[in-house]
């Protein structure tokens, strides 16, 4: 007999209906256990209800902000799945990774995830068990890369680590028996934006190696400046209820002191560099099919939609997901939240649908 949460996977999972909107394909998830329209789904609810009641951070404090990330989460994988640490070599210094393998003797798709975090925090540790469940889910070895974080390491070294580990299972397919036409790139928050940075950086080489590209909730224009598809306005949120809350949870994101600027660029690049900001790029001509995962009330939702048309007016195939009454960084909570869940499985789905 299924059990609750089991219940509201199933739900989720049934409620596929794709839409076409502005060229899009677009699916709207709504809150599996509530017809509730403008409002946090409960779960999101309770949490942050249990965050307001904690003491406010003042300012920034770099350790503080790396310890607060993350959720515990819970494997929920039915299956086994191996785990290999590996060092991926770099002439930059080798950069460690998690192999995360569907026991099977054939050879596999692989995806290269790389984690959230504000391009300074996040860890292997937090998305090891949403890739194992992406491992299960694809039949696919996942390859969960521990790239360099800033502010010891400015733009572009994460980056360069993530095009380095792209790279590396291309180039040991056979050894890792892993298909190379079928390899994938994903990630969640700053990890979606290196993800889709690998693609650009991966076609100005002349090259067509990534098949798939998805980024659940990506930062795609790290100082949120208007472009000609793209203001931000909290009008564009529908809160009907509980609203200095959500308004509180929507506003959590924005960056309106530069931080990541200060912390991530140091004067490397500038915000609207593609490969910091790919919402600038040109021309997306090319790219990998593109799966976008938003949440209806994260900071980040509007530039990720930006993101998905900008990608579907240049002929990119690309399909956009929104979980209604969600927050950011919703797919750590696995096991708690269905939509994790979910969103692990939609990431699979695409993979061998636009590969």
């Amino acid at each position: 007999m299924e059990n609750k949460q089991d219940m509201l996977v199933t739900t989720l999972g049934q409620m596929r209906n794709i839409v076409l909107h502005d060229g899009i394909e677009t699916i709207i998830k709504p809150i599996p256990d509530s017809d509730v329209s403008g409002d946090l789904d409960p779960r999101v609810l309770a949490v942050i209800k249990g965050y307001a009641a904690a003491e406010p951070e003042t300012s920034f404090d770099l350790a503080s902000a790396r310890a607060s990330m993350g959720w515990s989460n819970r494997d929920v994988t039915t299956m086994d799945i191996t785990t290999d640490h590996v060092m991926i070599p770099s002439a930059d210094g080798d950069i460690p990774a998690r192999l995360y393998r569907p026991r099977t003797e054939e050879a596999l798709p692989a995806i290269v995830f790389f984690h959230g975090g504000g391009f300074f925090g996040g860890t292997l540790d937090t998305v090891e068990n949403p890739c194992k469940l992406l491992a299960e889910k694809a039949n696919a070895l996942v390859v969960s890369v521990d790239y360099r974080l800033a502010p010891e390491h400015p733009f572009p070294a994460g980056l360069n680590d993530c095009y380095r580990a792209v790279e590396w299972v291309y180039e040991q397919a056979d050894e890792l028996n892993v298909l190379q036409d079928r390899l994938a790139v994903a990630g969640d928050s700053a990890g979606g934006n290196l993800a889709t940075a690998c693609c650009l950086l991966e076609r100005s080489k002349g090259l067509n190696r990534i098949h798939y590209q998805a980024l659940v909730y990506p930062v795609v224009n790290l100082g949120s400046i208007p472009t000609d598809d793209y203001e931000w306005r909290l009008d564009d949120y529908e809160i009907k209820h509980h609203h200095d809350l959500i308004r509180g949870v929507v506003m959590a994101l924005g960056d309106s002191d530069g931080l990541l600027n200060h912390v991530y660029l140091q004067g490397k690049a500038e915000l609207t560099d593609p490969l910091v900001s790919p919402l600038f790029a040109e021309d997306v001509a090319g790219l990998p099919p593109a799966l976008l995962i938003t949440a209806e009330y994260d900071y980040l939702r509007l530039e990720g939609e930006a993101y998905a048309g900008k990608l579907a007016r240049a002929g990119v195939k690309t399909r956009l997901i929104q979980y209604r009454g969600m927050d950011h960084a919703f797919m750590d909570k696995l096991g708690d939240f269905p939509q994790a869940e979910d969103c692990m499985t939609e990431i699979a789905n695409g993979m061998k649908e636009m590969t």
